[in-house]
């Protein structure tokens, strides 16, 4: 199996993490993530938005969260566990991603 990808945080830019929190979807992802106590696996979020995703979307926005560096996934079996990097990415971008996170949850109050 093909390791994942991970970037190093020197090679993490503000546009990538800027297009990954463009979506809904993904912000929800990561906001959830970032609440989380210990990892957690792809399907646990299979129900994150109003209509349900089908595993291969939820994939391919677990795949871009990963390559924008927000997150890391480790493999254990067949499942993908996934936490965020925010410790590592807090020097870098200081509180950009948590402004971020938080016109996300001020918007969803307002809608």
């Amino acid at each position: 199996m093909r390791p994942l990808y991970h970037p190093p945080v020197e090679e993490i830019t503000v546009q990538g993490v800027l297009y990954a929190l463009s979506d809904p979807v993904r912000a929800r992802i990561f906001m959830q993530l970032a609440n989380a106590e210990c990892t957690q696996i792809c399907s646990s979020f299979l129900n994150i938005s109003e209509t349900p995703l089908p595993k291969s979307t939820l994939s391919q926005h677990f795949k871009i969260l990963r390559e924008a560096g927000l997150i890391r996934s480790e493999r254990k079996g067949v499942e993908l566990h996934n936490r965020t990097r925010c410790s590592e990415l807090k020097k870098t971008f200081g509180p950009m991603i948590n402004e971020i996170l938080a016109m996300y949850k001020k918007s969803k109050k307002h809608a």
